[in-house]
């Protein structure tokens, strides 16, 4: 079957996802979701699709033009779960190729009722006036700064119109919810594609040498990615040499890499929607200087630290709290800070943030930056990166580390911890 370019998902996972959402209803609801539009570039090109990531979360299917309805309280039994998907044709098939059939969407989602997409407002014109309440998805993300407008923007206008006196819910809080523990399955998923990420590291360890450009080492990555069955990037990748390594954002990726640079690189493998996330900063030339290793040394240190801080219970606010105390303490050490101005420092400005301006994780899973609750305690079966960094931007050193941690019971799981990561490691890689 050749749907999906990963394996294919057993339908348990999707089965358990949508039972987590149903505990979690009010009574006599509806929830609606949609796929992501195909976005356009100009003429007629179009973006690679990827889908909304709670549809792929509720049901794995990953195609344009798909609904799914929930009402667990439909009287009529096989109402209670509904697929939508596009119909195909045969003109579809000589153009697009293979598309979803509706066996197919049952044997991937676990959902028994399939209709085609044309059929949606029939069937759910048919169910509406039964519910009480509605559920619909928003994008309710801290860092969300997109105006475009979702098929989901689009459903909502039609639906708070054509039904204005039925009582509206937030999806968007209970997926924050339940998204933030990782099942098995799920965790499995993000192991396979924190290992493409592993396996292309290791890579551009034995490619880079002075004079190659960033794209060069951007399209090595690219190559070892789609070897493994990875169909992208997560996001954007970062391929900063020299003092690029100080711009955060740093995605042109067009400058040639010099003898006695650094290269500062962040990029994670994305697998069955599933994200990863990768920092490293190597030499250029195979050998950090005295200086470079001083540096580099000392994130590692605060990263390794972190790690250990990262633990069930603690709030993820005082986790942030306690590595800016850790990175302050190496900025003192390494001469960049001055012990007696850090102790009349003002609290809410503290200095290290001139050296250590962005926050040390984020949540991990479908997104990269994915739902959770940024003011919750740390809970068991969450995923996180840790990535503290110290750019020197009068000296033109950037450096960060980062892994991807599973939060454990009685220890921690580092998804990268065979990535290499000490000095060591990644000069004997560079040079063998």
């Amino acid at each position: 079957m050749s749907l999906t370019r990963y394996d294919i998902i057993d339908q348990k996972l999707f089965i358990n996802n949508r039972k987590k959402l149903v505990e979690k209803l009010k009574p006599n609801s509806i929830v609606v979701i949609h796929s992501n539009d195909v976005m356009p570039t100009s003429a007629d090109g179009t973006m690679p699709f990827i889908q909304q990531t709670d549809l792929f979360y509720l049901t794995g299917i990953d195609q344009e033009e798909t609904i799914l309805v929930l009402y667990p309280d439909a009287r009529e039994g096989d109402f209670k779960e509904i697929l939508f998907v596009r119909k195909t044709s045969e003109d579809i098939a000589i153009w697009e190729g293979e598309k979803f059939t509706k066996d197919q969407a049952t044997l991937f989602s676990g959902i028994e009722h399939v209709e085609w997409t044309d059929q949606f407002e029939f069937v759910f014109n048919r169910l509406i006036f039964d519910a009480e309440f509605v559920y619909l998805a928003t994008n309710e993300h801290l860092r969300n700064s997109s105006n475009a407008e979702t098929k989901n923007d689009r459903f909502l206008k039609w639906c708070t119109e054509s039904y204005p006196l039925h009582k509206y819910e937030r999806l968007a809080p209970i997926m924050h919810k339940i998204r933030a523990i990782k099942s098995p399955e799920e965790l499995e998923l993000i192991r396979r594609a924190c290992t493409i990420t592993e396996r292309a590291f290791k890579r551009v360890l034995s490619f880079v040498k002075p004079g190659v450009w960033e794209y060069e080492i951007e399209a090595e990555i690219y190559h070892e990615f789609i070897s493994n069955k990875s169909r992208r990037m997560a996001y954007s990748p970062i391929i900063a040499s020299g003092s690029s390594s100080c711009v955060l954002h740093y995605i042109t990726n067009n400058k040639q890499c010099k003898d006695g640079d650094l290269l500062l690189l962040d990029f994670g493998a994305e697998y069955a929607n599933y994200a990863s996330d990768l920092s490293r900063t190597i030499p250029v030339n195979g050998r950090f200087s005295s200086r470079q290793k001083e540096v580099y040394n000392a994130v590692l240190n605060v990263q390794k630290m972190a790690i250990d801080i990262l633990r069930p219970g603690v709030l993820l606010k005082e986790f942030q709290s306690k590595v800016g105390k850790l990175v302050e303490e190496e900025l003192i050490k390494l001469g960049l800070l001055n012990s007696k101005e850090v102790k009349s420092q003002d609290p809410k400005n503290p200095l290290y943030k001139k050296y250590f301006m962005h926050g040390t994780s984020h949540y991990l899973g479908l997104d990269v930056h994915d739902y959770g609750d940024m003011n919750a305690i740390i809970e068991e079966g969450m995923v996180f990166t840790c990535e503290p960094g110290i750019y020197i931007r009068e000296e033109g050193v950037g450096i960060r580390i980062e892994n991807n941690i599973l939060i454990g019971s009685s220890e921690n799981i580092d998804f990268m911890n065979n990535t290499p990561r000490e000095v060591e490691e990644i000069e004997e890689f560079m040079n063998r």
